[in-house]
């Protein structure tokens, strides 16, 4: 297949900045969304836009079979030193990539679109999150038992994963779950906090999460909580729902 079909690339319209050690290592007008994998984009910077005096060529390559051979860079400001953390395809037989630069998303400090901080990867212009309002039977059981069980559940909606319930706090059986210090980013909802299930003797780990203070597009789910349709028995309306095969299963 020719690599121009294999590898999507996009220009955003959005001004992006990456920081490292304080200082801004790429601060474009002009990016480049390139979907190297399937999932989600990567930010790709044309090199004017980045500080190539902060580059430190590496002996080493990264050969791509549809980029073609990448050079890399370590990042080096004053204060701090990100290794292997920049890359280019000057010879990439896809001509769009020749002259732009990529820098590793979480080598970074941070990164941003216009003025606000994005999290985890960029933001896809075709991936869509919608929080719904529902009069629904949601009803959880782990191991048979009922840890959460609500009719006025918020259904969300997002683009490529199973429809997720969340449930009001009052409505789930908080006494059985149990705090933990996992946290993950999504950049179109923030910050998750996870909850452990421990029914008698044994604990089923990270089934539960909540986002205290999500983004503004997901406001709607604020304090809810949710559980992994993948590891739990989940009855809509008195129907039980089949698990769904994601990468979280």
């Amino acid at each position: 297949m020719d690599a121009q079909r294999e590898v999507r690339i996009e220009p955003s319209a959005k001004r992006v900045r990456a920081y490292l050690g304080g200082e801004a290592i790429a601060d474009s007008l002009r990016p480049f969304l390139v979907w190297e994998v399937p999932y989600y984009p990567t930010y790709y910077f044309p090199v004017e836009d980045v500080r190539t005096d902060l580059l430190v060529p590496e002996e080493e390559s990264k050969p791509s079979p549809t980029l073609g051979e990448g050079r890399v860079f370590t990042v080096k400001t004053e204060k701090a030193t990100a290794p292997k953390a920049a890359l280019r395809y000057p010879d990439s037989p896809i001509e769009a990539l020749r002259g732009l630069v990529r820098l590793e998303w979480d080598a970074m400090d941070g990164w941003f679109e216009e003025d606000e901080e994005v999290f985890t990867h960029p933001r896809d212009p075709y991936h869509r999150v919608d929080v719904l309002a529902s009069s629904r039977h949601v009803r959880v059981e782990v191991d048979g038992v009922t840890v959460a069980e609500s009719s006025s559940p918020r259904l969300l909606f997002e683009t490529g994963l199973p429809t997720r319930y969340y449930l009001p706090k009052p409505h789930v059986r908080t006494d059985l779950l149990e705090p933990t210090g996992t946290v993950t980013h999504c950049p179109y909802k923030g910050q998750a906090e996870y909850w452990s299930v421990r029914i008698g003797d044994r604990t089923y780990p990270d089934l539960a999460w909540s986002y205290r203070s999500p983004l503004p597009e997901s406001q709607k789910i604020a304090g809810l909580i949710a559980f992994y349709n993948e590891k739990v028995d989940i009855y809509v309306d008195g129907v039980k729902q089949e698990r769904p095969q994601t990468p979280f299963a």
